[in-house]
């Protein structure tokens, strides 16, 4: 499968991002079904465990005393309807996160055909930070970056240059 520019921009920095707080070696919970992202941390040394489809809205409780040094959650919250309560029962000490951020200019992914690939939540930075707030993380770190898609022309691919599109958060359990 062939991966395009902007999603091995994201993988790089998303990647860098962890190596940055957790050890190579470290086991991960990744909320979310194996993707094309799952062999960048394997090939990193993260043994890394994913949700097999499981609606984490519903099933959140199976992961909740999940024995991993850290839970990492990227581009999923937006899928649930209550991020809140698989967050907020999380024994893990440690949690990496990333979500799309409401962009003014565009509207939030919704495809008609399929329930599970919509956004039902595209936070802003205070809002995803007062959700892990509410549900006991502490960020520790974070980073924005811009998602530009040069295989398009127009105002809103130019925008994308400099708008934040992700926000990635490191967290510890306070």
């Amino acid at each position: 499968m062939e991966i395009s520019k902007p999603h091995l921009r994201r993988y790089k920095k998303t990647l860098d991002f962890l190596e940055k707080h957790l050890d190579q070696s470290s086991s991960l919970l990744d909320l979310g079904t194996e993707n094309p992202f799952t062999p960048f941390l394997k090939k990193a040394g993260y043994e890394v465990t994913n949700t097999q489809g499981e609606n984490l809205d519903d099933d959140f409780k199976k992961f909740a005393n999940a024995n991993a040094d850290c839970v990492t959650a990227f581009e999923i919250f937006e899928h649930l309807l209550a991020p809140y309560n698989i967050l907020k029962e999380l024994k893990s000490n440690k949690l990496v996160a990333s979500v799309p951020l409401k962009l003014w200019f565009a509207e939030a992914y919704w495809n008609e055909a399929d329930d599970w690939d919509k956004h039902y939540h595209e936070f802003e930075q205070k809002q995803f930070d007062f959700l892990l707030q509410k549900t006991g993380w502490k960020v520790v770190d974070f980073e924005l970056w811009t998602s530009p898609d040069t295989s398009k022309i127009g105002i809103r691919p130019l925008l994308r240059y400099f708008t934040p599109r992700y926000y990635i958060v490191y967290c510890e359990r306070v």
